[in-house]
């Protein structure tokens, strides 16, 4: 548990539970990239996996109790297939969007992973993608697709028809170096991890620059290599970092709140497979024996959301799995 005040409110972080373990198939992750969390609280994780490993790539569907619904997609380039999958994004009518920034297009399916259709062109110009990293949906049904290499962000309809753009190579304002995570509050700013700048920017649906914040370094409010962000209902901003293992968060105007580092115990589905192995539990005493905390902790994360509950799910890619906390907002002046 965690309490940390900030203003007028007293924000109470506890540690609820992991999910996942790795895993190339069922009930864990391999190389995870990203997760969207649907308005019934279903979870879609992208698995990149290995090159040597293609049978690790698909999409993981459960739920952040635990319960595994299934997986869908396979490794390849023809319809509902990936190459390098690399984001995930859910609109309202639940169906299930992933982008591959390999073959620089998005793949639509239903909720139940039945692909429907794919859009996208390798190239720079408008409407074109080199590189596609986060995906998100607006509160209108249109899709913002941070286009990495081409550094820029670009909207879209949800069926792929251009509707803007904004941002170009650089480090001033609205400018970016390879961008790649994305999230969008509830008024419908855009939030970008600036990944090679180390920096968040903020902008308006419009594209219109509003702030930014962070800088290089392993310091309070410093990135190395920022990669997701997420925006829950107060406002407070979280942000993947990826390089210094840890999550942080942020206040709506940028102020440093606090961060996690990661405070995991098994899963489920880790003490499933546990269970059924005797040696696999030796082996991992004995790995563990120097420095018994050593799987509590963030390697890599990948991917933070916020869940309907509230509830906030970091996954952690080196681990193939996810760390759930839970926050409370009290007033600290009644």
């Amino acid at each position: 548990m965690a309490t940390h005040f900030f203003g007028l409110i007293d924000r109470t972080y506890y540690f609820s539970h992991a999910v996942g373990r790795n895993e190339f198939a069922g009930t864990g992750f391999r190389n995870p990239v990203d997760m969207a969390i649907a308005a019934d609280g279903s979870v879609y994780v992208v698995n990149r996996s290995y090159e040597q490993r293609p049978d690790g790539v698909h999409v993981t569907v459960f739920t952040l109790d635990e319960e595994y619904i299934t997986e869908f997609g396979a490794a390849g380039e023809g319809d509902g297939e990936f190459v390098w999958p690399s984001a995930v994004a859910i609109d309202s009518k639940s169906d299930v969007y992933v982008a591959d920034e390999w073959l620089n297009r998005v793949s639509k399916f239903t909720k139940d992973g039945e692909f429907i259709s794919k859009w996208g062109t390798a190239g720079s110009g408008d409407g074109e993608l080199k590189g596609p990293s986060g995906l998100v949906f607006d509160s209108s049904d249109n899709l913002t697709v941070v286009d990495s290499k081409n550094n820029r962000v670009q909207k879209f309809t949800a069926d792929g028809k251009f509707i803007s753009k904004f941002g170009s190579a650089g480090d001033g304002k609205g400018q970016f170096n390879l961008p790649w995570g994305v999230a969008v509050d509830k008024n419908d700013n855009i939030y970008i991890a600036d990944w090679r700048n180390d920096r968040i920017q903020v902008f308006n649906p419009d594209g219109e620059w509003q702030q930014s914040f962070g800088s290089s370094g392993s310091g309070v409010g410093q990135f190395n290599r920022p990669n997701a962000v997420a925006v829950d209902a107060s406002g407070d901003i979280f942000v993947a970092d990826w390089e210094n293992n840890r999550v942080q968060v942020f206040a709506p105007d940028g102020r440093y709140i606090t961060q996690f580092v990661g405070d995991a115990d098994l899963s489920k589905w880790g003490r499933d497979k546990l269970n059924s192995n005797p040696d696999m539990i030796r082996q991992r005493n004995i790995a563990f024996a120097n420095d018994p905390g050593y799987e509590q902790k963030l390697s890599h994360p990948c991917s933070v959301k916020v869940d309907p509950q509230g509830r906030i799910a970091i996954l952690d890619h080196t681990r193939g799995r996810g760390q759930v906390y839970v926050k409370e907002d009290v007033p600290v002046l009644h």
